[in-house]
């Protein structure tokens, strides 16, 4: 019962050695932080994917786009990425329109104001996935780390030991192991995560570009 005592997960934990404790709090911090970063971006990105379908629903209508701008420009953060990018190639078409500019002079300043926003949005989205990346690639060697540390403290334990058995070093290699484990914990999610979330944005993205390159048809046919 005792032996039991002594190789239960919150023994192990609170009788490992100062270094391996240390490897286990950082990855127990980062594995909360990567939880933190994984359900904050899904709700993210399906609200971006959400307000995209109600934007498009509302462009393709076949309305006055005037309005429809003026209509995002008062709640722009209501209406989600492809909507500000929008506004902002209408609002610099507007104003290239009222001064006087013509042909294709015209349409220079909206394309770069929607790829501008293009690239603020792609900043935003992506926003946190490099900690996510990270955490899945280095994770796994912070706890291997622990791991060795551990057998290595073990080890030199039984230096000490007139008679070394099973018993006397299985703690500290079990206590090794867990840090591999939490390790593993912390980088799984965060890998998954990282490739879902990728996929997606590289979905929302090829909206994004198709969107501009449509809009700013639209808006040449409009000039000539």
């Amino acid at each position: 019962m005792q032996a039991q005592s002594d190789l239960s997960l919150l023994s192990l934990i609170a009788n490992a050695s100062i270094p391996v404790q240390i490897v286990m709090l950082i990855l127990l911090a980062v594995s909360i932080l990567s939880w933190t970063y994984i359900f904050s971006k899904r709700a993210a990105l399906k609200r971006a994917d959400a307000q995209t379908r109600r934007f498009e629903d509302d462009f393709w209508a076949g309305g006055d786009l005037t309005v429809l701008q003026q209509a995002i420009a008062s709640r722009r953060d209501e209406h989600g990425a492809l909507a500000r990018i929008f506004d902002a190639g209408m609002t610099e078409f507007i104003k290239a329109r009222r001064s006087a500019a013509r042909g294709d002079t015209l349409l220079d300043a909206p394309r770069r104001a929607m790829r501008a926003a293009y690239q603020r949005e792609m900043d935003s989205l992506e926003s946190h996935l490099n900690f996510l990346a990270s955490t899945g690639s280095v994770s796994p060697y912070v706890g291997l780390l622990g791991t060795v540390w551990g057998i290595m403290h073990a080890f030199m334990g039984l230096s000490t030991m007139q008679q070394a058995t099973l018993a006397a070093v299985a703690p500290g290699i079990a206590e090794a192991l867990i840090a591999t484990a939490i390790g593993l914990f912390a980088a799984i999610p965060a890998v998954v995560a990282y490739n879902r979330y990728t996929n997606e944005i590289d979905r929302l993205s090829l909206r994004f570009d198709s969107f501009v390159d449509e809009f700013l048809n639209i808006l040449q046919r409009q000039v000539h």
